[in-house]
């Protein structure tokens, strides 16, 4: 049994040096005047949320995004001091907690937005907000067309009169957009529209006298679109040392190499032999071909191994692979140890990672389940330990 685990059945391990890795490759793609945001919504992909985001707040990340209000206030109430953006949608009754504890919010709807504008607070700090544009992505964010009235809206000296021992007030701080396919470089057109309908955003705002922090890149648009870099870059996937496309790592031909920084281990809980013939798991779907050596890890698809991985995933044993077999349970998964020696009860088992020369990337379990590389490591369950090494 490995001395990691702790008598964890499984468990994940993120390894600092790759995140390190990660940071040091962005920070070097981008001016020393551009900001990284680092994205750490979701769990971090995954990597523990409040993990992660210490991690980087002690490399100087700029700016920690998150989902939502509930994500900030994790992080503000675990003593995390960087400026955060809430990048998802924020009930306009939580606004207070967001400017009692300087989070700022995403606002992509005109409803939000009057609903800021009649914010009050009997505190110094204003509600800070970040206005999001929908430039071709067509899903949050204003359109061309609202560019007007939203200039209109934000005009902060022409705001009603404010009430008595009370601040009303909103400090609109940021204007964003995201990119729609920023991961193809062979296929540019689409992103450059967006970047060309954001620079009239920008240039309107600026004429406005409206100073704010305008950024649009995330990963693939960081590492393919320089000239879409402006004030900050909003880096998730790759500070996890994961390429955002195949297609972009295939651009840099592995010139800057990313590492990934997650792995996911179990143990194998039993083993036994079963005759040719034997049926494996619910529904009986898989029947051994020959007399088998069986072996059972206590994980499952609530775990977050994907149940689509069925008689057709591998994980890793002393450096070999070992097949699945049969369904994936919601808390097992049965494996093929005919031809690996020497295993025993609490022989550690890797789902995602390395065991000898042997790798089961992310990206591997992807294209086996045919889904993403995001929603595997996202979906893993937040309840598992992260062991950071």
């Amino acid at each position: 049994m490995t001395k990691l685990n702790g008598g964890l059945r499984t468990w994940i391990e993120v390894d600092k040096k790759a995140i390190v890795s990660n940071y040091k490759t962005f920070r070097g793609l981008i001016s020393k005047k551009t900001k990284l945001m680092a994205v750490v919504k979701s769990n971090a992909y995954g990597h523990s949320l409040i993990d992660f985001s210490r991690e980087v707040e002690r490399l100087g990340a700029d700016w920690l995004g998150v989902d939502s209000i509930v994500e900030a206030l994790a992080l503000r109430r675990e003593g995390i001091r960087s400026p955060i953006l809430v990048l998802g949608y924020t009930f306009p009754e939580r606004f207070k907690e967001a400017a009692d504890n300087d989070i700022s919010l995403t606002v992509s709807t005109f409803d939000n937005l009057t609903a800021a504008r009649k914010f009050r607070s009997n505190l110094k700090q204003p509600l800070k907000i970040q206005i999001k544009v929908d430039t071709g992505m067509h899903r949050q964010g204003f359109l061309a067309g609202d560019l007007p009235k939203i200039l209109s809206l934000l005009e902060i000296r022409n705001l009603p009169v404010r009430q008595a021992g009370w601040k009303l007030e909103i400090e609109p701080e940021g204007l964003y957009t995201h990119f729609a396919s920023a991961k193809n470089p062979a296929f540019p057109e689409h992103t450059k529209r967006q970047i060309v309908e954001f620079e009239k955003w920008r240039g309107a705002f600026k004429k406005a006298g409206l100073k704010v922090l305008s950024h649009a890149s995330a990963t693939a648009g960081a590492m393919l679109f320089p000239e879409a870099h402006y004030d900050m870059v909003r880096i998730g996937i790759g500070l996890y040392g994961l390429w955002p496309a195949k297609e972009v790592e295939a651009f840099y031909n592995k010139r800057r190499i990313l590492t990934p920084a997650l792995s996911w281990k179990s143990i194998i809980s039993e083993i036994k032999e079963l005759p040719s013939g034997a049926k494996i798991g619910y529904d009986s779907t898989e029947a051994l071909s020959r007399r088998s050596k069986i072996a059972v890890c206590p994980v499952g698809y609530w775990h977050g191994y994907p149940r689509s991985l069925s008689s057709v995933g591998q994980v890793l044993v002393r450096a070999r692979r070992a097949k699945v077999l049969g369904r994936v349970s919601m808390d097992m998964l049965t494996i093929d140890i005919s031809d690996i020696s020497g295993i025993k009860v609490g022989d550690e088992v890797t789902l995602i990672g390395a065991s000898g020369k042997e790798k089961l990337s992310a990206h591997a379990l992807a294209d086996l389940s045919d889904s993403s590389w995001y929603e595997i490591i996202t979906r893993l369950n937040p309840l598992i330990k992260r062991i950071y090494i």
